[in-house]
């Protein structure tokens, strides 16, 4: 019985490796990043998700539309509407991201994604894959960037998370071998480890940050976190300007919350689930996940979301309205940044943080106690047009 099993899971193990086999042979290929200053239009997809999803969504578009509303007139800027990537309707076709969908998201340039639901295990959704690792795989949407300031603390940390490999590239490939054994998988490659660590140097060379921090727990998990270990050293001797330390993981979640060390950190780049749960642990430092946005960027696609989910117990409960859109229009920054619109970008961000940390006569408590995202987002407006904004963002 037991060589049964094992001949089952070998066939199985083996159209895995076939697949990420093929997958190391396609990032071998050299693929020119999208250049942005010849594209006209720019087209910016958004998909406004579910839950708290197509709420947030909606306030964030209205930031982004407002920043970008002159070169929108000129034609330069066009937004598309992409529906279609709720729950139910997913669940409907019985895939992460359904074809037509998929078709939508890859007309655009950039897209702009709220929230959406990841079915969990024994749940009222049937087990299909996260729509966002799904679309990261599809776009090979490579490095998720992830910008926590804490202006009045002086801590300043950009997060580069391997995006496409790790445990979750695998996790819905995972397997029972018998009832009593179940196993998942983590992969790691040399051409995915370099592309991500790679972004980071580049990142810290062109802000003049001398120090980069990959995070691992290459002294355990010594074959896959091993590799990504050593390609960082190794590209580390590209860049002698640059210190390059590594943490392992434990003990970095531990040093983000020493007041004593934590500003030291600037630039840090991590393997997939290491990046995710590091990331949401430095957010709830900024002001909470509802603060916080994320970048998905690959050569020729980009994403730009929240780092939190869809909360469909606010939409249960009728608190929709009172959901936190700065993680929304924290991305929306991320996007005009990326696509060039960098004193836009700069002017959200800093109305976020003047919002957020300093003025503070807003309040979002994601019930009926605060105000709703909409007032917070027109109150954020005021102050991106302000005279003063920049004045009070360097008083703190």
């Amino acid at each position: 019985m037991s060589k049964e099993l094992i001949e089952k899971a070998k066939e199985k193990f083996g159209i895995i490796m076939d697949e990420q086999l093929k997958r190391v042979e396609v990032m071998k290929m050299n693929i020119d990043a999208v250049d942005y200053s010849s594209l006209n239009p720019i087209i910016i997809g958004i998909c406004w998700g579910d839950g708290i999803g197509e709420v947030i969504s909606k306030h964030a578009e209205k930031v982004i539309s407002y920043m970008l509303k002159k070169d929108v007139e000129k034609g330069k800027i066009k937004f598309k509407n992409i529906e279609g990537l709720t729950i139910e309707n997913r669940v409907k076709h019985m895939k992460a991201i359904p074809d037509d969908v998929l078709e939508e998201i890859k007309s655009c340039h950039v897209i702009l994604k709220g929230p959406t639901t990841t079915p969990q295990a024994g749940g009222i959704w049937p087990n299909i894959e996260s729509a966002n690792v799904a679309m990261r795989k599809y776009l090979d949407l490579f490095a998720n960037v992830r910008p926590v300031r804490i202006a009045s603390e002086g801590v300043d940390w950009c997060f580069f998370r391997e995006n496409t490999e790790g445990a979750y590239v695998l996790g819905s490939k995972g397997f029972d071998v018998s009832p009593d054994l179940s196993v998942d998988f983590k992969v790691t490659t040399e051409q995915g480890s370099e592309r991500i660590i790679r972004m980071a140097f580049e990142y810290a060379k062109k802000n003049n940050i001398g120090r980069v921090t990959v995070v691992t727990k290459s002294n355990v998990v010594k074959t896959t976190d091993g590799r990504f270990s050593r390609v960082a050293f190794r590209i580390a001797e590209e860049y002698p300007n640059i210190k390059l330390d590594e943490w392992y993981i434990d003990i970095m979640t531990a040093k983000l919350i020493d007041p004593a060390r934590r500003r030291e950190f600037k630039v840090m780049v991590l393997p997939n689930l290491y990046g995710d749960i590091i990331t949401d642990e430095a957010a709830q430092l900024q002001g909470g996940v509802g603060t916080a946005g994320s970048a998905n960027i690959g050569k020729r696609w980009s994403m730009f979301e929240a780092i939190h989910g869809s909360a469909p117990r606010m939409v249960e409960e009728g608190r929709a309205k009172f959901a936190d859109p700065c993680s929304m229009i924290r991305a929306s920054a991320m996007l005009l940044r990326h696509i060039g619109y960098i004193d836009e970008a700069e002017k959200v961000d800093m109305a976020l943080d003047v919002c957020g940390q300093f003025e503070k006569r807003m309040v979002i408590t994601g019930r009926d106690s605060g105000v709703t995202g909409e007032e917070y987002t027109d109150y954020l407006l005021s102050w991106v047009d302000s005279s003063e904004l920049k004045s009070r963002f360097e008083k703190g």
